[in-house]
């Protein structure tokens, strides 16, 4: 089997990432109205969603040392079938029982899914080229999950205008094709992601298993040793807190100022879709911004930014205003991800890879939550606008943390779990650690998403 090129890796990259966000535009539109058409009040969709995000809290870490001893192409596998399972059993579930299945499945779903499709294509790049650069296409994969997203939402839209299709209602059609697309994706995984792996006897499985906790306990390692690495992890805490402002304060915000709840609902739709064709247009930004200032410098200012485009939704009286910030906060959060996600490979050797990034993911969780309960009651004790504003200082205060990123891109580079000698890589994959233990073939990695 010949290697791939850097240009195959990208390709391969980008169809596999759009096919696997589509499934998720089509039910974003018609998940919570589903869930109500077959009975569910909005206080039990709330408590059954919670399943989801537990269970990522639990499995994030586990799942991801998984993926790096196991290999990235086998936990994709059980991952997307896991996602198709989710959508059928959706597609017919109608008690509080059988949704809290899905959404905990879901759950399984998205800790399995995060990160190994991204470290398998950094390494198959790396493998490839080892002086390649990957950051646009990290950015690339920005920008074609604002627009699977954006295609999933309008495409669910016309399926529901449509109408019922024989005894299917009409909300539940878009989630049936969500299913028929994740099938698809799962047979584009199966024929384009190649992965070459050291041939591992009868226990290989067993042995993956037992390989996780230390490749979990290296990647932690790596934090206590770099301090970028744990600069820029502690920057998705701080983000997380933000995230609270324009996910869960805006709707607020906008009904304030239309003085309608209906009318800012119908509002919101049409944003949704425009503000992840948003993001995906600062996605495409990457390139330039890394040619302009380098990726720290660029990542710091994409958070001062983001603070101040908060400060608009808080601050504007109109709903066009509101919205044009609101749009603005999205195209710069997609320009920061890629460039943040680029600088967490530069500081991690393939092995640990996903691990780290599954902790880098893992840190937003209680950031999130720590948020979702300060600034919510800010937003009652005080007022919307208040909360927008001590959101966006958050944002913005995480800026700092990118200059010992900035400063090591001037010096050595990525730190190891102990010193290694570098050892061939391939077909595209950096090799997994060996069964005594050791680490091998530590190819150095280079410098958000997921």
């Amino acid at each position: 089997m010949s290697a791939l090129s850097v240009r195959q890796v990208r390709r391969r990259f980008l169809v596999l990432h759009g096919l696997r966000w589509v499934p998720s535009g089509l039910i974003i539109p018609v998940m919570i109205l589903l869930m109500q058409q077959r009975g569910l009040s909005l206080s039990q969709i709330g408590l059954v969603t919670v399943a989801q995000g537990l269970v990522v809290l639990a499995l994030e870490l586990p799942t991801g040392g998984l993926a790096d001893a196991l290999g990235r192409r086998p936990v994709l596998l059980v991952a997307w079938t896991l996602g198709l399972i989710s959508l059928l059993i959706f597609a017919v579930a109608d008690s509080f029982a059988l949704f809290a299945l899905v959404w905990a499945l879901q759950g399984v779903f998205r800790a399995l899914d995060s990160g190994p499709l991204e470290s398998w294509y950094v390494d198959a790049t790396l493998a490839a080229d080892p002086e390649a650069k990957y950051e646009p296409g990290l950015g690339y994969a920005g920008t074609v999950i604002g627009v699977a997203i954006a295609a999933g939402a309008l495409l669910s839209g016309g399926l529901v205008a449509l109408g019922p299709i024989g005894p299917v209602s009409a909300l539940t059609v878009p989630v049936l094709v969500a299913a028929a697309f994740q099938l698809v994706a799962l047979a584009a995984l199966l024929v384009l992601l190649r992965e070459v792996r050291p041939a591992r006897g009868a226990g290989a499985l067993r042995a993956s298993l037992a390989e996780a906790p230390r490749m979990i306990g290296q990647a932690v390692g790596l934090l206590r040793r770099s301090r970028v690495l744990l600069a820029l992890v502690c920057v998705e805490l701080f983000w997380g807190f933000g995230m609270v402002t324009f996910e869960s304060l805006l709707p607020v915000r906008l009904s304030e100022v239309v003085g309608d709840p209906d009318r800012a609902a119908a509002l919101l739709g049409p944003a949704n879709s425009a503000a992840w064709l948003a993001g995906a247009a600062g996605a495409a930004l990457t390139p330039l911004l890394l040619r302009w200032l380098g990726a720290a410098p660029s990542a710091a200012l994409m958070l001062v930014l983001q603070g101040g485009t908060v400060v608009g939704m808080g601050l504007l009286a109109g709903p066009v205003g509101v919205l044009l910030a609101y749009l603005a906060c999205y195209t710069v959060h997609g320009a920061a991800n890629p460039l943040h996600q680029g600088l967490l490979h530069r500081q991690v050797d393939g092995p640990y890879r996903t691990s780290v990034i599954s902790l880098n993911s893992m840190m937003g969780q209680p950031g999130f939550a720590i948020g979702a309960v300060v600034l919510t009651a800010l937003a009652d004790t005080v007022s919307v606008t208040a909360a927008m504003l001590v959101g966006a200082v958050v944002l913005a205060l995480a800026a700092p943390l990118y200059l010992p990123a900035w400063r090591a891109g001037r010096g050595p580079g990525p730190v190891s779990p102990r010193p290694t000698s570098p050892a061939p890589v391939s077909a595209g994959v950096a090799e997994p650690a060996g069964a005594s233990g050791a680490a091998t073939a530590d190819a150095p990695a280079a410098t958000r998403g997921g």
